[in-house]
């Protein structure tokens, strides 16, 4: 792709081909940024680690306060669940809520 680009600037250099081969350069980069993001996803042994804290977590709040009501003990649950759910969002970078746009040109 990046090959026929190269071979027309150089054999007509002019202020067209230069912003051709400039934008085929950007649209490469913005493909290995992609690639890139797609590949570099939370490992298998940090959500297990996150999940094991979170149990713990959860155990000794229940151990702790086994005289207090409901809804206080549902607070720990809940900002645990909800801080899960925003690093998952953010580590799939196509979809969910937050969405990931390339900074491209910026």
């Amino acid at each position: 792709m990046w090959l026929p680009v190269v071979l027309a600037a150089k054999t007509q250099a002019s202020p067209v081909t230069a912003l051709a081969a400039s934008g085929m350069n950007d649209v490469l980069n913005t493909k290995g940024y992609t690639q890139a993001a797609s590949a570099n996803r939370i490992p298998n042994a940090a959500w297990a680690m996150m999940g094991l804290i979170a149990i713990f977590a959860n155990l000794l709040l229940g151990y702790r306060e086994r005289s207090t009501g409901v809804l206080t003990l549902m607070v720990d649950p809940v900002v645990a669940s909800v801080a899960f759910f925003l690093i998952a969002d953010i580590d799939s970078p196509r979809g969910g809520l937050i969405r990931v746009t390339p900074n491209v040109g910026r």
